[in-house]
């Protein structure tokens, strides 16, 4: 429990001043990227167009944005996603279109990109348990509360994330 605190508390303070260890490699004609990154890199290279193409068409419902603004200042979030991955493609750009409609700052998620084997820099995602990709684990006082993989059990991977945060006392 202590390693798993102490890679928690790493990787939220790598995120949070800004920083980004990464390493890309390139397999197949495709960009792959590894390690800890964020929405800009994302957003603003072109190999990932994917992330801003995924973002349009999604609107989150008002009962969702609702529960996740009333938590915002309380949790973290860490996310392990795969540039490779097609959920992740998918998923991704609209679980930050959701917080982004929910007031939640960029500086309460923490974004770990895995390889094919979803394996990361610093064995984060063995320390996380991660087996499919994206995972969503919802956060507090860095302890976690909850995680939906993948599109969760009802396929509704936004309205889960919610319900975690809404129960969170």
């Amino acid at each position: 429990m202590k390693y798993l605190l102490s890679v928690l508390f790493v990787v939220i303070t790598l995120s949070s001043f800004a920083q980004t260890q990464y390493e890309v490699i390139e397999k197949s004609g495709r960009r792959i990227l590894k390690g800890i990154i964020n929405r800009d890199l994302l957003a603003k290279d072109t190999s990932f167009k994917w992330f801003r193409q995924q973002q349009e068409g999604y609107t989150p419902s008002t009962e969702i944005v609702s529960n996740i603004k009333s938590k915002s200042g309380e949790v973290q979030y860490l996310v392990f996603g795969g540039t490779w991955c097609g959920d992740t493609r998918f998923l991704l750009p609209k679980f930050y279109s959701l917080l982004d409609a929910a007031g939640v700052n960029e500086d309460r998620v923490s974004l770990v990109a895995v390889d094919y084997s979803k394996k990361t820099i610093g064995n984060l995602s063995e320390a996380f348990n991660i087996r499919r990709v994206p995972t969503f684990i919802v956060l507090k006082d860095g302890k976690e509360v909850g995680r939906v993989v993948e599109y969760g059990t009802t396929g509704q991977w936004d309205k889960e994330i919610s319900e975690i945060v809404s129960g969170i006392k």
